[in-house]
C-alpha cells in the first residue's frame, strides 16, 4: 500500500479520504454538501486536475473542476450538453455518470459518458465539452439505446469509457443496452463486442447487442486481457478473441456471479476482484444472505477464493455500486471500497484482511484511490 488518497463521491456530496502510508485515515470535507456527486477522479497525467460529476438538483447537471488538487473549485464553463433543438422529444443530459481521463499522450483531454446515452469529450482539462458525433449520431444508436430498454436505477446511460494504454484511438464503452462497443478510431465510429455474453432477459439470449454491461476493464500489465462484470455475470476476454468466456460459472453457486464491479491487479493479469450482490429474481442488490465478502482469482477466473476476514459474518446488507471498488498501485496492493451503507473499506494485503477506515457517510457511488 502506498501514500494514498480517496476520492469519494456521494449521494449528498463529496469527500477525501487521506493517509500518510499509515493506518490512520483523515477525512475531509464534505465539498458540495447536497450535490449528487457520481464521480470524482484526478487527472493522473498532471496530479492536480481533479473533476466531479455533479447534479446539482434544481439547478441541473454540471461537472465541478478543481486544478490545484482540491483546493479551489469551479464550475466548468460548459459542461456536457446535448445540441439545442426545438424537438420536444430531443434529448437533455439528466447526469453525468462517469469520468475518464485521456490518454497519456493526450493532455488535457477527458471523456464523458452520460444519461440519457451519450459520449462527450474535452480538449481543454474538463472546462468544456462537445457531443462526440461518432456515438451521439451514429445510425444505431436509436437501436442500441431505445427508449424501451429503461436502463439502470439510475437511468439509462453510457456508464465507462475505457481506453487502450497503447493506443488513444482505441477504445471501448460499458454500456447498459447496447452491451460493450469498441472503437479502433477515436471514436469516430462504434461497434458491438458481445460474443457469447448472455442477456438471459431478451428473446435472444445471446444477441449481438443488448446486454448490459456493469463495468469493463483491462488488465494493467496486459491491456490485451478484458474483465467485465455483466448484468449476466463475470466474463474474461483475451484479445484478439472476440469471444468472452463467462469465468462466473466458476464462483460458487450460492453465492453467484453478479455485481457491479471487478478490479484487475495493478501487475498480475491473472489476478482480479469482484464484491458479489444478491441478484435473484427480485433484484435485492444486497450482499449475499448479509454476509458481504469479496472474491479473488488468481488463475484467470478459473477459480474463486472468498476474502470476508473484518466484514460482518452476519446482518451485513450493504452492497458496492460500480464506481466504488478500486485499487492501488502499491505493493502489495492496496484495494478500497465504499458501500451503499455509507462506510469505506480497506485491505492493505489484497484482500486478505480488511477493516473499516470511514463510517456514516451518505451512500457512496464512487472511490477513486490516487496518489496522495
Amino acid at each position: 500500500m502506498t501514500d494514498t488518497q480517496l476520492l469519494i463521491g456521494t449521494r449528498k456530496g463529496a469527500w477525501i479520504l487521506r493517509n500518510g502510508g499509515g493506518q490512520d485515515w483523515r477525512l475531509e470535507g464534505p465539498l458540495f454538501l447536497g450535490q449528487i456527486i457520481n464521480h470524482f477522479v484526478l487527472d493522473p497525467r498532471d496530479g492536480r486536475t481533479m473533476l466531479m460529476a455533479a447534479s446539482t438538483g434544481h439547478l441541473g447537471p454540471t461537472i465541478q473542476r478543481s486544478t490545484d488538487g482540491g483546493r479551489t473549485w469551479a464550475e466548468a464553463k460548459a459542461p456536457p450538453a446535448f445540441p439545442k433543438s426545438d424537438d420536444p422529444a430531443a434529448p437533455s443530459v439528466h447526469h453525468t455518470f462517469w469520468l475518464q481521463p485521456g490518454h497519456a499522450s493526450e493532455p488535457g483531454v477527458w471523456w464523458a459518458g452520460v444519461s440519457p446515452p451519450g459520449l462527450f469529450r474535452s480538449a481543454d482539462g474538463g472546462d468544456s465539452w462537445e457531443s462526440v458525433a461518432g456515438m451521439n449520431a451514429h445510425p444505431m444508436h436509436p437501436k442500441w439505446f431505445p427508449p424501451e430498454a429503461g436502463g439502470t436505477p439510475d437511468g439509462p446511460m453510457i456508464n465507462q469509457v475505457v481506453i487502450d494504454p497503447r493506443d488513444p484511438a482505441h477504445m471501448y464503452l460499458a454500456t447498459c443496452s447496447a452491451g460493450v462497443l469498441e472503437s479502433t478510431d477515436h471514436g469516430g465510429d462504434w461497434r458491438p463486442l458481445n460474443r457469447n455474453v448472455e442477456a438471459s432477459f431478451m428473446p435472444d439470449p445471446y444477441p449481438e447487442y443488448g446486454q448490459d454491461s456493469h463495468y469493463v476493464t483491462l488488465a494493467p500489465s496486459n491491456p490485451d486481457r478484458l474483465w467485465q462484470q455483466n448484468h449476466c455475470g463475470i466474463y474474461r476476454l483475451d484479445r484478439p478473441s472476440e469471444r468472452w468466456e463467462r469465468i462466473g460459472n466458476n464462483m460458487p453457486k450460492e453465492v453467484g456471479d453478479i455485481g457491479f464491479t471487478i478490479v484487475p491487479h495493478a501487475t498480475d493479469a491473472d489476478t482480479a476482484w469482484v464484491f458479489p450482490m444478491d441478484g435473484t429474481e427480485v433484484w435485492p442488490r444486497v450482499s449475499p444472505s448479509g454476509r458481504p465478502a469479496v472474491y479473488r482469482t488468481r488463475d484467470a477466473g478459473a477459480s474463486w477464493e472468498r476474502q470476508d476476514r473484518g466484514f460482518p459474518a452476519e446482518q451485513g446488507w450493504f452492497t458496492v455500486k460500480r464506481q466504488a471498488f478500486c485499487g492501488d498501485a502499491g505493493s502489495p496492493q492496496g484495494l478500497y471500497l465504499g458501500t451503499t451503507g455509507g462506510e469505506v473499506w480497506m485491505s492493505g494485503d489484497e484482500g486478505e484482511s480488511w477493516r473499516q477506515i470511514a463510517a456514516h457517510l451518505p451512500e457512496i457511488y464512487s472511490v477513486s484511490a490516487v496518489p496522495a
